[in-house]
């Protein structure tokens, strides 16, 4: 450590009392002469330890931007939507001229407007957290127009003296295009024609019965009632296209922080008179610290209510729904959902998901699709245990609002 701030304290104390002795005749080695040359040592080493660890902090502080401008992926910080810090993958990735056209601008101005609620959304729960949240995607936009998928993780810091949130992630725009690719040219043209052929048979159907009965309501005007099946299955073709068109609408899902036990107990009163009418009663079993989970509220509603109209229309004769909810071991909860009824043929259950593929009379299996693909988006999965003429239990996995993640020292430095 340099000691050049002692020295030179010391020598102004020596020197001083040198100049004294000189013009006033003063003795040298005084009581004050001690005292000062004392407090001039230790004034000194205290300046020449701050000037000291004042060096160390500027290395390490640049030793740090060193290291966040060799990652290959994009670092973002920012506080109150303002961006603190880019490194240099950030600003090639943004297609800007330097990080100064970048540091200072709202992180809004490079979203897409239809992402902005996902993003404010995401941020409320960084701060309220503070751990590192689950991976996800937003659409952005680059300073010559062109959008692109930004997959990010995010977490608090404390960023000089205030709170700021890193962002780290990657374009994966190509990736994902690749993906689209894949899924046009094997899953989704196998999907169409599978889809297509049972569409087909299942507005035949229905279309058939119609035809048939304008043509008995032709020859006999006295047959009212026929009226009542035309429009049955009228209803039945309506609500076929009804179910296509939620599998086909792409929509932005905004996620927001969510209680599963309210959520369920919300469908519960919905379908509270269909409950009564057929003689079903619902039994709920929730841990009393189930974690928070991050989801599409209304989506994951529509989920609960078709697994819950199924068990109920499992159960003719009535019966009992035990509904559980609690926290896994790996950062996921468990919600099942478990009836009484008719149970699933082994050889059926894993064909679940699948279009046209169902247990019930008219059913058409697009409901149960819904699901599968609203909480595979949720990073989910369902897991579906059935036994005939005893019940079936479907149980739903979802992600908790945090991964449990250990924080690395950098982040609690200052940049």
């Amino acid at each position: 450590m340099n000691k050049s701030g002692q020295i030179i304290l010391v020598m102004i104390s020596i020197l001083f009392t040198l100049y004294q002795k000189v013009i006033y005749g003063e003795k040298f080695f005084t009581f004050d002469f001690y005292m000062f040359t004392l407090i001039a040592w230790f004034v000194g080493c205290q300046y020449d330890r701050a000037r000291h660890f004042g060096k160390k902090a500027r290395a390490s502080k640049n030793s740090y931007k060193q290291l966040l401008n060799s990652l290959p992926e994009s670092v973002i910080i920012h506080s109150n939507n303002k961006i603190l810090y880019v490194n240099d993958a950030t600003v090639s990735m943004v297609r800007a001229r330097s990080k100064e056209e970048i540091i200072g601008k709202s992180i809004f101005d490079f979203s897409v407007d239809e992402y902005k609620p996902r993003i404010e959304e995401r941020n409320k729960q960084i701060k309220k957290m503070k751990m590192p949240l689950n991976c996800t995607e937003y659409q952005l936009k680059r300073f010559d127009g062109s959008t692109f998928y930004f997959e990010v993780s995010s977490l608090y810091i404390v960023f000089g003296e205030g709170e700021a949130i890193l962002s780290i992630g990657k374009d994966i725009t190509e990736r994902k295009e690749q993906i689209d690719r894949m899924i046009q040219k094997s899953e989704k043209l196998a999907l169409l024609g599978q889809m297509a052929a049972g569409v087909a048979h299942e507005i035949r159907n229905p279309l058939t019965s119609v035809k048939g009965f304008i043509q008995l309501l032709n020859t006999n005007d006295n047959k009212r009632e026929y009226f009542g099946i035309v429009l049955d299955e009228l209803e039945r073709i309506n609500a076929i296209v009804e179910e296509f068109l939620v599998l086909a609408k792409p929509s932005t899902a905004v996620f927001v922080e969510q209680d599963i036990r309210e959520l369920i107990k919300d469908i519960i009163t919905l379908v509270n008179n269909q409950l009564l009418l057929n003689n079903v009663q619902i039994f709920l079993d929730f841990d009393s610290d189930l974690p928070m989970v991050s989801c599409e509220k209304n989506q994951l509603k529509q989920v609960f209510l078709n697994l819950i109209k199924n068990a109920i229309e499992a159960m003719p004769k009535g019966g009992n729904i035990n509904i559980r909810a609690k926290e896994k071991v790996n950062g996921k909860i468990s919600i099942s959902i478990e009836d009484e009824g008719i149970g699933i043929p082994e050889e059926r259950i894993p064909t679940l998901g699948e279009p046209f593929y169902t247990t019930k009379e008219k059913g058409t299996g697009l409901g149960l699709m819904t699901c599968f693909k609203i909480i595979e988006s949720h990073k989910g999965e369902i897991l579906v245990h059935s036994i005939l003429d005893k019940g079936t239990t479907v149980e739903i996995l979802l992600p908790t609002i945090t991964q449990k993640l250990l924080k690395h020292d950098l982040f609690h430095e200052s940049v």
